[in-house]
């Protein structure tokens, strides 16, 4: 039953990598670039959500609010940080610039915030249910259906409106889609948007659940983008069997072997794709990878 219960704990912890990791799938698609303040848009939204919160505003109410920052922070990153390295052709411009960006929000967290975690209230009970044999927590159960939500919810947006269907165009081919009258700018923009939000909701609601501070976003980032490096930046399932395949991987490692080696396994998983299938799991082996 502890087996279950871990693997229960896994696969809300990899749900959140997934989330994370579909931001970098998401600005990949479109622009061939990948945010690497990432993290850093995940832990200002759980940040911002934690204020929120405290001054009183109810949590289900202050999901949407947090998703609105992440967009306009996401806009910000592609307006500052990749725009211009992209009007240059710039191949690692955009690298250094999102890593600055992520460093300079990291600092104005450490700021804002002070250099502290912080506990985040959770909206749901604490004691944990009963579940085919073992414990879980109500968040743990959030984690997982709102993870699987956001996703849902985006593959809908890409399929069903016209919009979507823009970017969904954009990331097929940028200069077809450029040629067909699509502003494939704005669409980059929408995207990094886009992952920002996502990075966003995923801070609050892995917040309740650890500690909150200026430093949250940075492993949790780095963990992401192996997750996606493992599943394969092109595919969205990818995204979540490497999600969960990572975050049981800590859980398991931790408990039986030692919580000293719980990022080894993912990391040594991350080294045998690159050198076995640098494409990822589920990846297609035509897209340049970065």
């Amino acid at each position: 039953m502890i087996l279950l219960q871990l693997i229960y704990s896994g696969i809300a912890l990899g749900m959140i990598y997934a989330v994370i990791a579909f931001g970098y799938q998401l600005t990949f698609a479109t622009s061939g670039t990948l945010n690497f303040g990432q993290g850093d848009a995940l832990m200002l939204g759980a940040l911002v959500g934690l204020t929120l919160v405290s001054a009183g505003v109810n949590y289900w109410l202050m999901i949407p609010l947090v998703c609105l920052f992440g967009l306009l922070q996401g806009s910000l990153v592609e307006r500052i940080g990749v725009r211009p390295a992209i009007k240059i052709k710039s191949e690692f411009g955009w690298i250094m610039s999102t890593i600055a960006l992520g460093i300079i929000f990291k600092n104005v967290a450490e700021n804002v915030w002070g250099r502290d975690d912080l506990r985040f209230p959770s909206p749901l009970p604490e004691s944990p249910l009963h579940v085919f044999g073992a414990n879980v927590l109500p968040m743990e159960l959030l984690v997982v259906a709102g993870a699987l939500v956001m996703m849902l919810a985006v593959e809908f947006f890409n399929r069903k409106t016209i919009f979507g269907k823009a970017v969904v165009a954009t990331a097929n081919d940028r200069d077809a889609a450029a040629l067909m009258g699509i502003n494939t700018g704005l669409v980059i923009t929408f995207s990094y948007a886009l992952s920002s939000l996502t990075a966003a909701f995923a801070g609050v609601l892995i917040a309740p659940l650890t500690l909150t501070g200026a430093t949250m976003g940075a492993v949790l980032g780095l963990k992401a983008f192996a997750v996606a490096i493992i599943g394969g930046l092109s595919s969205g399932m990818g995204i979540i069997v490497g999600g969960m395949i990572l975050g049981i991987a800590e859980t398991t490692t931790g408990f039986y072997i030692s919580t000293g080696y719980k990022d080894v396994p993912g990391l040594v998983l991350l080294l045998i794709v690159l050198a076995v299938k640098p494409a990822g799991l589920f990846g297609k082996t035509a897209i340049k990878k970065v």
